[in-house]
């Protein structure tokens, strides 16, 4: 099967060794997200809600560069900072797949990398 890297271009894919997206076949896996911009600035800093809102689009984004859309997802991670927000996550998420309903983990951590992400979500679609 024919496998294709997505880079956002982030200097990180190179010295980490990683790729955005990878799609092998009809699968996508898109890697861990964090609610950083283009310019390196983090979105909705702050707020649960916000920062997983943009998340999701952000992985839309590359799911359609694959060829796919949030309606492929079958998975999703959510890895969290903070559960007691919980709410504010699952409403961003609902938002976006209340009617997918794509299987889902929100999993509390000790950190990310940088102490103003307060989530990192992963994908995994699956192109019908």
């Amino acid at each position: 099967m024919q496998r294709t890297n997505y880079s956002s271009g982030a200097k990180w894919e190179d010295i980490v060794g990683y790729s955005r997206a990878v799609k092998i076949g009809n699968t996508i896996e898109v890697t861990g997200t964090v609610a950083v911009d283009e310019q390196g600035e983090v979105a909705g800093k702050g707020n649960a809600y916000e920062q997983t809102k943009f998340i999701i689009e952000k992985i839309e984004k590359v799911l359609q560069r694959a060829g796919a859309s949030l309606k492929d997802v079958v998975r999703t991670r959510m890895f969290v900072t903070d559960i007691s927000k919980w709410e504010e996550y699952g409403q961003a998420h609902g938002e976006f797949f209340k009617d997918i309903k794509p299987c889902t983990s929100m999993i509390e951590i000790s950190a990310l990398i940088d102490p103003a992400y307060l989530i990192e979500i992963e994908a995994t679609a699956i192109i019908g």
